[in-house]
C-alpha cells in the first residue's frame, strides 16, 4: 500500500499534464493463495469477472484522480504488458515512451516522477503559437 500512496501523490502532482489509468489485473496476493501480511484487504483469487470488478472497486477508492480499468479473465493485458504484478508505463500519442521494470523490484515511482518532470519542463519550454 505504500507504493499505492506514492502513486497517488504522483497522480495529484501531475494531473495537469497527464491522465492516469490503473489496469487492475489478477490479484498478486489472494487471501486463498500467497498471502501478504500487510494487505489491508482480504481478496480471494478472482474466479469470475465480477470478483475482479469488486476488487477493482476497492482500488478505485484508493487512487482518486485515476481511471481504473479491469483486465479480462484471460489476463491478456497482464501478459501483453508483462505486469506481473505491477508495472508503470507512459503512453504518449499511442506509443509507449516509458516502460518501467517489473514489480515489485523494478517498480520505481521515482523514475515515473523524473520522466513526468522532464516532460513538464519540455512543455513549458515550447513556444506558444499565436492565432
Amino acid at each position: 500500500m505504500t507504493r499505492l500512496a506514492a502513486f497517488q501523490r504522483v497522480v495529484s502532482q501531475y494531473a495537469d499534464i497527464a491522465d492516469f489509468v490503473v489496469v487492475y489485473i489478477e490479484e498478486a496476493h489472494p487471501a486463498d493463495g500467497w498471502v501478504s501480511s500487510d494487505a489491508p484487504y482480504q481478496i480471494l483469487k478472482h474466479r469470475c469477472l465480477e470478483d475482479r470488478l469488486s476488487a477493482a472497486r476497492l482500488m478505485l477508492a484508493r487512487v482518486p484522480g485515476s481511471s481504473v480499468v479491469v483486465d479480462n479473465m484471460d489476463n491478456s493485458s497482464n501478459a501483453a504488458y508483462g505486469a506481473y504484478f505491477e508495472r508503470l508505463y507512459i503512453v504518449r500519442d499511442q506509443r509507449v515512451v516509458y516502460q518501467g521494470g517489473r514489480g515489485p523490484e523494478g517498480y520505481r515511482i521515482s523514475e515515473l516522477r523524473k520522466w513526468l518532470e522532464q516532460y513538464r519542463r519540455d512543455m513549458s519550454a515550447r513556444p506558444v503559437l499565436q492565432a
